[in-house]
């Protein structure tokens, strides 16, 4: 990815991430003072941060605010200094003793940029894999709680699908190149070279960059967990220099994307007697009831509750970022400390995150360097929770969808109004929540030493655990004289697991002449503990004494159990180019896991790229006027997946080993005795999931401003776990086994533009994705159904299967003739009911002369096909704005009935599109006939059409920031070396041709998933 900074924007930066390395002078013989300024050879504004070194030497120092700087350097004629900036060309000058003028070029391009792989870096121009990386400025300034929502649309070939808006489980859901498995299909993410499993333990302010290896020839050094892709976390370092001191807050206001029109009581009472007189039912709701419901002249007994209204509200969050670095050439550091607090959208759904970091990086000696990394986090946040059937706010939100608008929420006597269900108002009212604690903790000690010129001796220990209480008290609660919820009851549980790992790595690189070789060997090791208890008692004297020993002990239940796992690696990497022109790479990885039988613990996995800079060819000279860059690159691997094993949930760590249930009873001598017994059959031959890639790349660069990247890939998974069907003999049922396959092609195009014109600065980036997801085999069952969901050789997964709908009947006519050519009479059929004019009508797709089950379609996957972002940045003097708009298109999502709602009575509420329903005197409606309760064929749990599956394409403006940067001299009298302020949000608007007014990347499918987030604030940015 190109790097082209805007000036001002590169001056806090580099003050505030402290990026340039800095050298102390050291003492000459003989010496003299050289002076002078760095400044921008197009606008003559000074460069803050620059670095001056004395070529060869660690003797240095930096630019101040006024881009000035002093340095006393030996006094033979030979020196050279030489100036460097990110962004700019460095600048190598004869030192002089008189005052000097130092001119820095924009270095548009950034070829020299370097990029985080695995277990090294390597200059972008010398890449031969596919790897995306994009650094802190991303996320600087946004108002979001975690880095994984924060990468939406801004890394070709990574899929980044929004979670929901609860406070503290608001982490999105991330693929790469597609869903390449049945199973498990998320990346592997280390922070600062440590397995995290997540992004959500880490601050945002502490990120350095993020690198995403995308094929299988840079990932394959992580092997057995490489298969869906890795990403790569480094967090900031000290620099040397001066201490420098930042901080980073903003406050913001929060609101939900989108909501679910609803119909009033008028609109829903009218619409109800039409449904049933339709039906031949009498009408529910006089004439007078209807006027009341209209002119809201009796707000109890006949209320237009908004139930929404009543439980949603703004939410407040407020972050908070103090960074200090600084050192000297023998040491530097870098510590910060962050405060995160977040108000939900729902009452009492909160959350509070406090986080701490600190890396340490010290100089022994010439040969001998040490880093220390310490990060501690503490996230603890709460979700309200109903007392219907406990678990969260998933209940409250359903209820807040379906209870109807003339139930009132408290009567004219002050008892709630209630349906079967309960109130969901009364259940916030109480103030009962889901607590969740969670404290995680990181720590990497490691030593370079220098075995010889060009040898490098690594050996690195770190340590993780992560633990997490669970506590839920569901409140027993009273609403009115005739409705109760009860007995109290506490769900408590406790879950703790930590990883310890040890790497030892020989890295090697020197340059013959026009050869340069790097070599890597490494041997890896860790062991992963697991422990989990839960604990549940009932019938509590009253709902304000939640310790378990206060309820019931007849009543209590509790379980645990504990885990361990290992695993041990070697593995290696070559490096080779000659003149920057011709490059190599070669990876190999063997790891052994001991969640495999000992005959089946080792899994190999290899990897080759290749690259040709067309670019740097002979015959090429006449192109170096516009062209800048060209590049060919080619690449195959074979990477693994052994997370596969824990997709369905039942910690299944060791699928190779049968084992015994204890929860049997059986009756002996008139007493039932606890028992043990064999539930499931396992195979001794069970291994890892296995991904081949094969990849091909051009990259070019052009007329200084424009560079672009485009990517085929081909990646093929084979040996997928899944169930096997057992015969019915068998009494211990379907068993796992490696017998599936998956295909995923696709291609990738990323391209970006910048340019500067005086005060003015522009650049745009965008990136295009296209993902083929093909399943190629389901261990001889051809399909797997799951209502209305498939997996179907020769499709993508997490294909709807359904129905084909053709619009609706026109007229009564036109419905009885379909009725009688389609009838469960005839045989031709599963239709229960006569068809009405306004009905769905269906297609006989296979031409048979029937509709059955034969005629149902595959559709869209709710995985999309096509994913892309487009990042506009621009300035002007001390102003910038820019935009992050991303999307995704062919994909479709089912949203149940719940979501429309339906005309049955007071357990539900429909949507107002339901006002845009087919009728007599409105045949161009885009919704059916309305029915009463389930009296349709078009009601979707008698018929699931492709009516139902809606597209969920979208394009949205993730993100809009506008700033303004303080001028350097209004600020030097408060010792401030930067001062921003401004404005962002995220999620501002959002384009999409769905039939509901709710978000297309809501989570849930009955919608009663905690709603999306819509966040203003305003910040600043500060820099000492």
């Amino acid at each position: 990815m190109r790097i082209t900074y805007l000036k001002r924007a590169c001056k806090i930066i580099t003050c505030l991430l402290g990026s340039i390395l800095l050298f102390p002078a050291v003492a000459f013989a003989q010496q003299m003072r050289v002076s002078g300024s760095v400044v921008d050879q197009t606008t003559g504004e000074p460069i803050i941060g620059a670095n001056v070194v004395v070529k060869g030497t660690t003797n240095g120092t930096i630019t101040n605010l006024d881009g000035a700087f002093s340095l006393d350097v030996a006094s033979e004629a030979t020196t050279t200094l030489v100036i460097s900036y990110v962004g700019y060309v460095n600048q190598e000058v004869r030192a002089v003793s008189s005052p000097m003028r130092i001119l820095l070029k924009e270095d548009s391009q950034a070829l020299e940029e370097v990029v985080i792989v695995g277990y090294g870096s390597q200059k972008k121009i010398n890449l031969s894999g596919a790897v995306a990386q994009i650094d802190s400025k991303a996320l600087e300034s946004r108002p979001v709680q975690n880095v994984s929502s924060a990468l939406q649309g801004l890394m070709s070939g990574v899929t980044v699908q929004s979670g929901q808006g609860r406070p503290g489980q608001d982490g999105a859901t991330i693929r790469i190149r597609g869903v390449g498995t049945l199973n498990n299909a998320s990346p592997y993410i280390l922070i600062d070279g440590i397995e995290s499993g997540t992004l959500n333990a880490l601050d945002p302010n502490d990120v350095e960059s993020i690198s995403v290896l995308k094929d299988a020839s840079s990932a394959a050094i992580y092997g057995s967990k490489a298969s869906n892709g890795v990403i790569l976390v480094t967090t900031k370092r000290g620099k040397t220099g001066e201490p420098r001191i930042s901080y980073n807050g903003y406050v913001g206001v929060q609101t939900p994307t989108q909501m679910i029109e609803r119909l009033s009581s008028y609109d829903y009472a009218r619409l109800l007697n039409q449904a049933l007189v339709e039906d031949g039912k009498p009408e529910r709701w006089s004439a007078e009831d209807i006027q009341k419901f209209k002119d809201g002249t009796d707000p109890y007994g006949h209320p237009n509750t908004d139930w929404y209204d009543l439980a949603y509200k703004n939410g407040l969050q407020h972050q908070h970022n103090v960074n200090v670095s600084g050192g000297t050439e023998k040491v530097s550091y870098m510590a910060s400390a962050g405060y995160l607090q977040q108000e939900g959208i729902l009452p009492n759904a909160e959350r509070q995150q406090f986080s701490g970091r600190t890396n340490l990086d010290i100089k022994i000696s010439d040969r001998l360097k040490l880093r220390a990394n310490m990060a501690y986090i503490k996230n603890d946040y709460k979700d309200p929770t109903n007392s219907f059937v406990g678990g969260g706010s998933d209940q409250i939100i359903r209820q807040l969808n379906i209870i109807a608008p003339w139930i009132p929420n408290k009567t004219e006597d002050g008892y709630y109004g209630t349906v079967s269900d309960g109130n969901p108002i009364a259940w916030l009212d109480i103030d009962q929540t889901v607590d969740r604690y969670n404290q995680n903790f990181s720590g990497i000690l490691a030593a370079d030493y220098k075995l010889f010129d060009g040898m490098t001796a690594t050996l690195q220990g770190a340590y993780i655990s992560n633990i997490q209480r669970y506590k839920s008290f569901q409140k027993e609660i009273q609403y009115n004289p005739n409705k109760y919820h009860g007995p109290n009851s506490l769900d408590d549980q406790y879950f703790l697991w930590n990883r310890t790992n040890f790497d030892a790595l020989l890295n090697y690189d020197k340059q013959f002449g026009l050869h340069n070789v790097k070599v890597l060997l490494g041997w890896h090791t860790e062991k992963y503990n697991y422990i989990e208890n839960k604990m549940n008692r009932k019938s509590f004297p009253n709902n304000e004494l939640t310790d378990l020993n206060a309820g019931t002990t007849s009543t209590q239940t509790n379980s645990g159990y504990t885990r361990e796992l290992s695993m041990l690696s070697g593995f290696g990497r070559i490096n080779y180019d000659y003149a920057g022109r011709y490059l190599f790479e070669a990876n190999f990885r063997a790891d052994a896991s001991s969640r495999f039988a000992p005959g089946n613990r080792w899994g190999y996995f290899p990897s080759f790229s290749a690259a040709w800079r067309i670019s740097e060819e002979g015959f090429m000279e006449n192109t170096k006027d516009w062209l800048d860059n060209l590049k060919i690159r080619a690449s195959w691997g074979l990477l693994g997946n052994q997370d596969a094993l824990n997709s369905n949930n039942e910690n299944d760590f060791y699928p190779y080993l049968n084992t015994y249930n204890l929860d049997a009873s059986y009756p002996f001598g008139g007493t039932l005795y606890s028992g043990y017994y064999q539930k499931t059959f396992r195979i001794e031959t069970i291994s890892w999931e296995k991904a081949r890639t094969i990849g091909l790349g051009l990259d070019f660069a052009i007329f200084d401003h424009i560079d672009a990247s485009i990517d085929y890939y081909d990646r093929k998974t084979t040996g997928v776990i899944m169930e096997v069907p057992s015969p019915e003999e068998f009494a211990l049922g379907n068993y796992r086994d490696n017998v599936g396959e998956m295909q995923n092609k696709g291609i990738e195009i990323s391209a970006g533009y910048a340019n500067k014109w005086g005060d003015w600065s522009f650049s745009a980036r965008g990136n295009f994705s296209y993902n083929k997801n093909e399943i190629l085999k389901l261990g001889g069952s051809g399909r797997i159904i799951d209502g209305n969901s498939v997996n179907y050789e020769g499709h993508a997964i997490s294909s709807f299967y359904v129905y084909q709908a053709d619009g609706f009947f026109q007229s009564q006519d036109e419905a009885d003739a379909f009725t009688a050519k389609y009838n469960r009479e005839t045989g031709t059929t599963m239709f229960s009911r006569p068809f009405k004019a306004g009905d769905i009508k269906y297609v006989d797709v296979n031409g048979d002369g029937k509709i059955d089950d034969k005629d149902r379609v595959v559709t869209n996957s709710t995985n999309p096909a096509y994913i892309f972002g487009l990042n506009l940045t621009g300035s002007y003097k001390q102003f910038d704005l820019s935009l992050i708009f991303s999307g995704a298109a062919k994909m479709g999502r089912i949203f149940s009935q719940e979501a429309y709602g339906a005309f049955r009575g007071d357990a539900s509420h429909p949507a107002s599109v339901w006002l845009d329903a087919w009728s007599e005197d409105n045949k161009d409606g885009k919704m059916p006939r309305i029915w009463n309760d389930v009296n349709s064929n078009s009601y979707p749990q008698n018929v699931m059409s492709t009516f139902w599956v809606q597209n969920t394409s979208y394009l949205r403006l993730k993100n809009l920031q506008l700033g303004y940067t303080f001028p350097s001299k209004l600020i030097k009298g408060a010792g401030l070396s930067g001062l921003r302020v401004y404005y962002s949000t995220e999620n501002l608007f959002t384009i999409d041709s769905m039939l509901l007014s709710l978000d297309p990347e809501t989570s849930s499918d009955r919608a009663s998933s905690f709603p999306l987030i819509k966040t203003h604030s305003f910040g600043v940015n500060l820099t000492f």
